[in-house]
C-alpha cells in the first residue's frame, strides 16, 4: 500500500517520521519543520488506517510493508513513535537507514511487563475536547485540536488487529543499525527493569523525565535533547 505522506525541508539528507496510534502526519507539526531547520527532507506518512492513507486488512507485519513500499530506501534516519516505532523495528532491515530511533515505542516486553492492549485506545475514538485536554494536561490548545482531527480520521480496526490472540512481545533481540530508544518518564510502556533489558540488547536508551507517552507533545524541548547525537 502506498501511503499519504507530507513533508518539510529539502536537505539531501532525508529524515524519516512515523506517528503512533490514533495519530497521523500532524503529530509531527514541530518536530517536521525542527528537522528541517537541521538540513533534513523530512517525510512523514499517515499509516493505513489513519489521516488520509487507504484502509484495508492491518496488522503489525502490514504496517511494515507499507513503509516499505512508501518510504525512500537508505534515509539517514528514521524515527517512529508507540506503533509507528513498532512498525519501523519490523521495516528496517529492508528500509536500512543509517540510524534508527524508536519514541516509547509499542513493543512489550513481556518477560518484565504487562503488554498493553490496543483495543483499551478504541473508546477514544469518540472523546471529546475535555477527554483529550484531560489526558494529555501539558498540550496546547494546538495539540489538542490536532488529535480530534486525526481521531475523526482514526479506523479504530488498526487497534483490534493488534488485540487479543494478536497481541504479543515484539522487542527486537537486537538493533539492526545503530538504535536510539526513547522513554517517556511519566509513560506506561517501559519499567526500569525493561529498559535495562533493552541496553543489554545492544539499544542506547534515554529517558525524558516527566514526559507522558507522546513525548514530543509533553516535552518538546526535552523531546530534542534526547535526539542530540542522533538527529
Amino acid at each position: 500500500m502506498r501511503l499519504h505522506t507530507h513533508e518539510w525541508g529539502t536537505g539531501e539528507r532525508i529524515a524519516v517520521l512515523v506517528h503512533g496510534m490514533m495519530s497521523d502526519h500532524r503529530t509531527w507539526h514541530r518536530v517536521g519543520p525542527a528537522l528541517a531547520g537541521r538540513g533534513y527532507r523530512v517525510v512523514a506518512v499517515d499509516l493505513r488506517g489513519h489521516g488520509l492513507s487507504p484502509r484495508g486488512e492491518y496488522g503489525a507485519e502490514l504496517f511494515a510493508d507499507d513503509l516499505v513500499d512508501t518510504l525512500p530506501a537508505r534515509p539517514e534516519v528514521v524515527l517512529g513513535h508507540s506503533l509507528g516505532g513498532l512498525a519501523l523495528s519490523l521495516a528496517v532491515e529492508r528500509l536500512q537507514p543509517r540510524r534508527a530511533v524508536y519514541s516509547d515505542p509499542a513493543w512489550s516486553l513481556g518477560r518484565v511487563g504487562q503488554p498493553v492492549d490496543p483495543a483499551v485506545f478504541v473508546p477514544f475514538k469518540t472523546a471529546d475536547r475535555a477527554m483529550v485536554a484531560g489526558f494529555n494536561p501539558r498540550w496546547d490548545d494546538t495539540d489538542v485540536d490536532i488529535e480530534l482531527a486525526t481521531l475523526a480520521l482514526w479506523d479504530t480496526g488498526t487497534a483490534r488487529a493488534l488485540s487479543a490472540e494478536h497481541l504479543r512481545d515484539r522487542t527486537p533481540e537486537k538493533p539492526v543499525v545503530p538504535s536510539l530508544v526513547q522513554i517517556a518518564g511519566e509513560g506506561f510502556l517501559f519499567t526500569d527493569e525493561a529498559a535495562a533489558e533493552l541496553a543489554a540488547r545492544g539499544f542506547e536508551v534515554r529517558t525524558v523525565p516527566g514526559a507522558g507517552h507522546t513525548v514530543h507533545r509533553d516535552d518538546f524541548d526535552g523531546f530534542m535533547t534526547g535526539l542530540e547525537g542522533w538527529v
